[in-house]
């Protein structure tokens, strides 16, 4: 099988390469150079596609022995990832731009470039699982990255391959070690790729501007503080809202309007919400006969809950949980997971969280 591996220049791409090479697959190597600022310096453990993310991935492609290519897709990055991500936000949604990368970039631009090439499939470092042609949780519960796959179609998912998702993060770094990758003690990257200073408010602000507006409680409908910008909060946040409430309460942010610059917040018992509504779903194989009990994740870290799912007028889901939830956030993607014991690990496919 002739294969493209996708290399970051981190720990988990490097071994799913050697592991597609020691599987006598034909491999070829690329990094996707996604920052306009082909200079970008990696600072620790944010931030990634540096250049020293690409001299590490090329010195891995030569350890093993493949061909090794960079593919500039940084246009489509900006205008598919980034200013999506901006967009959303200043719409009052909170998107993940992770799942946003892996939807449009990595399975849609690259996936489509090397079927044309000629190539069989793109092999990832995703730790998740394909079994039948069917996306499931890694083995490695901590590590487990399928909440981000789970937008992806039963073709997209024909044309990956995810060969680390039977094994811990642990062997992954053990394998690294054993082959001599100077990548087996990399960190990790974290939080969001292209905010490498982690300050996701800020980044926002330098795009959109200051728009102050007034920050509300629910039940007194009293204003108890200011903004300097709707894109500064997401639903269920808690942490630095800037307000002052005399009964010394927790307030969680419950709804953000952009149009009128009013973010709502209130105590935990109005916080929880039962019933969620999605946009229309994309499913990761045959699409299941509603109504449906699953289980459904609503964010990345999030621990899963069953629901009940029945399919809604508008072509959407609405999904009935078993216990209410904080931080159900609009831009989200809720996604759904068979929940049988035998099959629990199973991604059925997902939504996108409506306000």
């Amino acid at each position: 099988m002739r294969v493209l591996a996708a290399m970051s220049g981190g720990v988990d791409s490097a071994v799913a390469a050697a592991l597609a090479v020691g599987a006598g697959h034909d491999v070829t190597g690329v990094h996707l150079a996604l920052s306009p600022d082909r200079q970008t310096l990696r600072s620790g453990a944010r931030g990634c596609c540096s250049v020293e993310d690409a001299h590490d991935a090329r010195r891995v492609a030569d350890e093993l022995g493949i061909p090794f290519y960079v593919w500039d897709l940084a246009e489509r990055f900006t205008e598919d990832v980034v200013d999506d991500f901006v967009a959303e936000y200043a719409a009052g949604r909170t998107p993940n731009p992770c799942l946003r990368c892996n939807e449009r970039i990595k399975f849609t631009a690259v996936l489509d470039r090397a079927l044309a090439l000629g190539f069989d499939a793109v092999v990832t470092g995703h730790h998740a699982r394909l079994e039948d042609g069917r996306l499931r949780r890694s083995v490695d519960a901590a590590k487990d990255q399928s909440y981000v796959l789970g937008v992806l179609t039963p073709g997209q998912l024909a044309g990956a391959r995810f060969p680390l998702g039977s094994m811990t993060k642990e062997r992954v770094r053990a394998i690294a070690a054993e082959r001599g990758f100077a990548v087996a003690t990399k960190p990790d990257s974290h939080d969001i790729c292209f905010i490498p200073d982690g300050d996701t408010r800020g980044f926002l602000t330098r795009r959109l501007g200051s728009a102050p507006g007034p920050v509300v409680d629910a039940a007194t409908g009293a204003t108890v503080g200011t903004h300097e910008g709707t894109h500064g909060f997401t639903v269920g946040q808690r942490r630095g809202l800037g307000i002052a409430v005399g009964d010394q309460r927790p307030r969680y942010v419950l709804s953000i309007e952009p149009v009128t610059r009013t973010v709502t917040v209130g105590t935990a018992e109005l916080a929880g919400v039962d019933v969620v509504r999605t946009a229309p779903p994309t499913w990761t194989g045959e699409p299941p006969v509603l109504p449906l009990r699953a289980e459904v994740q609503l964010r990345a870290h999030s621990a899963p809950v069953v629901c009940e799912v029945t399919a809604a007028p508008d072509g959407g889901l609405v999904l009935a949980l078993a216990d209410a939830q904080r931080g159900v956030a609009p831009g989200q993607s809720a996604v759904l997971y068979a929940p049988d014991p035998v099959r629990g690990d199973l991604v059925l496919g997902q939504g996108t969280v409506r306000a």
